[in-house]
């Protein structure tokens, strides 16, 4: 006869007293000790102040992006007189909705170039072994050390002899030859994964760049999530560049454009701080929300980069 489903599986009654003592030793079985409140007392005390000191600003400036230009800076996070036309005022005397385009435009093209770039010489470094390898990596990250104004005027003179100086390509177009910080960072994920899976290709006949694009890039997605956003709000939030290469007010980005607004509403000494406070607060938003959306990769590939295997 045909063992009887009883027989061939074990149920939890047949489970005896030294079998639950295992399973109850085991690290995670059961519930984790809660802290007393009064020792979690201090840290949420102080997590609290430092969440209230790095928040004050944001919404010091949604409150004055409310108020009427007399009420500004009376230092009341509820405006006693609410003005929400300031930000009809804004898109009045500003072409906010080209700006924000413009910027966009130019984040996501910095953001791919410098994604890719980073991503090819790191990979070299981290997967080839040649003689002189870790000097060529130490001169690359010493360009760090190099500030912004010693090469702004060579490279300036560089894009007005190919004449594109009052274009939009400056802005985004140097990021082709990749930055120090993102080769350095995307190199320590690189050497983070098994060699072993890129020799089991090169046995199969995959060349350098097919282990590259199909087996690097895939397994890198986190740290080329956290390069892309780095640089989105990097592009989002340079001023310097723009002051530099845009004359032409249809080129504008954000930045450029909240400065204009400062100049304009700066003569004769009287600034409507409220029409300032509310382009601000429309420029700062959409990092807002690209932050709410990309938290999640921006944690992981901080922490992934940070490894070797």
């Amino acid at each position: 006869m045909a063992a009887s489903p009883a027989g061939l599986t074990a149920t939890p009654a047949s489970q005896g007293p030294a079998t639950r003592k295992v399973k109850a030793a085991r690290p995670g079985a059961g519930r984790r000790e809660r802290v007393p409140i009064w020792k979690r007392a201090p840290y949420v005390v102080l997590l609290a102040l430092v969440s209230v000191l790095f928040t004050y600003p944001f919404l010091w400036l949604i409150s004055a992006s409310f108020k009427p230009r007399t009420d500004v800076f009376d230092n009341k996070l509820i405006p006693h007189r609410w003005r929400p036309a300031n930000f009809a005022d804004v898109w009045h005397y500003g072409d906010m909705l080209h700006w924000l385009l413009n910027s966009a435009v130019v984040g996501i093209a910095a953001a791919t170039t410098v994604t890719i770039s980073s991503a090819v010489v790191a990979f070299g470094f981290a997967y080839f072994r040649f003689p002189g390898r870790n000097i060529l990596f130490g001169l690359v990250l010493a360009t760090m050390m190099l500030p912004q104004a010693v090469t702004m005027i060579p490279v300036y003179i560089i894009w007005n002899k190919v004449g594109l100086t009052g274009t939009q390509v400056p802005l985004w177009a140097q990021n082709i030859f990749g930055s120090a910080f993102y080769i350095f960072l995307l190199r320590q994920f690189f050497l983070s994964l098994p060699r072993e899976l890129f020799e089991a290709a090169r046995v199969d006949g995959c060349n350098f760049f097919g282990l590259f694009w199909r087996i690097a890039l895939p397994l890198a997605r986190p740290a080329l999530a956290i390069v892309f956003i780095f640089e989105i709000q990097a592009s989002w939030n340079d001023l310097l560049k723009p002051l530099i290469y845009l004359q032409n007010t249809s080129l504008f980005t954000m930045p450029r454009g909240l400065k204009s607004i400062i100049d304009t509403f700066g003569n004769g000494g009287e600034h409507h701080w409220e029409i300032i406070s509310a382009a601000s607060l429309i420029a700062t938003i959409p990092m807002i929300v690209i932050f709410a959306f990309a938290q999640r990769h921006i944690i992981e590939g901080i922490a992934t980069t940070g490894r070797k295997g």
